[in-house]
């Protein structure tokens, strides 16, 4: 049985995502900041970090949102989700996996704590200039990269495609300036009916 921890629309959105692309039988569990769920003794023994997501996969306790969507994408996959390892696309994936999470999501990441992840006293408000400065810079560079192709890879849905549609979500929702290419390309991802059935899943398993 595989078991995710999350909050909707949160990281754990890209993995209820990819488990619903991959037609899996999981369950969710809502973890509660709010009620300090993320404290408990219980999910600590799950992820010491106290942070979401985190997967358990038959046993398997996985953290760190990219690390569970590629070890889903590659254990369930059937090479639907992954170019073909060793290839020059998959480099390429590896490229934009690795630009997604350093590069474009992180100054969102900073934003979020200076929001409301950090402790009050820690918060300045002078970080979310530079997040915006940085998150430009990130989103004209992907802009060029983006393909003419549907997803990254063609016309068939990717993990990056996931993980990069995600993170056009976020950075929505945190009133970044999405350029023209991506936008579009953001509304095409995130229409899958997969993430549709995650994030309804998700905001159930929340009431």
């Amino acid at each position: 049985m595989i078991k995710l921890y999350g909050v909707p629309r949160s990281r754990s959105l890209r993995v209820s995502w990819i488990l619903e692309e991959l037609g899996l039988d999981w369950q969710y569990h809502f973890i509660d900041f709010a009620k300090g769920d993320n404290h408990s003794p219980d999910f600590l023994a799950v992820n010491p970090c106290g942070k979401v997501p985190a997967l358990i996969d038959n046993g398997l306790v996985i953290t760190e949102s990219a690390a569970i969507v590629l070890h889903l994408a590659e254990k369930y996959g059937d090479r639907k989700l992954l170019p073909e390892a060793g290839s020059d696309a998959s480099a390429l994936h590896h490229q934009w996996v690795s630009f997604i999470i350093c590069e474009l999501e992180q100054p969102l990441w900073t934003i979020g704590k200076h929001k409301f992840a950090l402790p009050e006293e820690l918060r300045q408000q002078s970080m979310f200039a530079v997040a915006k400065w940085e998150f430009d810079k990130a989103v004209a560079l992907a802009e060029k990269w983006l393909p003419d192709s549907d997803y990254l890879f063609g016309d068939s849905v990717s993990a990056a495609d996931i993980l990069l549609g995600h993170t056009l979500l976020w950075a929505t929702r945190f009133e970044q300036v999405i350029l023209p290419k991506l936008a579009a390309y953001r509304d095409r991802v995130t229409s899958r009916s997969a993430m549709s059935k995650a994030l309804d899943k998700e905001l159930a398993g929340a009431e």
